[in-house]
């Protein structure tokens, strides 16, 4: 939807910055964004440095780093599944899968 504002126009955006971007793997790339926040939301809300991370985790201190500076390349989404099952963090992840011919994108649920 486009609404009109004197001399500019919004656009409201999907939730999904890749998609609205027109970015592939748009599904993926915000999985992994999520996954990642809320890693460095762990980190805060525990008031874990990178080193303590590191000694918890088994992680190594520039992952951490990276993934606060939302450097993913490299980060799996399993990987960064693990590192939130390491910091002691339920992971709830639900996938609908429908053929694409046929439907809308898949969605995927945190």
């Amino acid at each position: 939807m486009i609404e009109k504002h004197d001399n500019f126009e919004l656009e409201r955006g999907t939730g999904n910055v890749f998609a609205d971007l027109g970015l592939p793997d748009a599904d993926r790339e915000q999985l992994r964004a999520v996954l990642a926040a809320e890693i460095g939301k762990s980190l805060m809300d525990d008031s874990l440095s990178v080193r303590d991370a590191e000694r918890l985790t088994g992680f190594a201190a520039a992952d951490f780093s990276r993934i606060r500076r939302a450097k993913l390349k490299g980060f799996t989404i399993d990987r960064l599944m693990t590192i939130l099952d390491r910091l002691n963090r339920d992971v709830r992840v639900s996938v609908s899968v429908t053929p694409r011919n046929l439907a809308a994108p898949s969605h995927l649920t945190l």
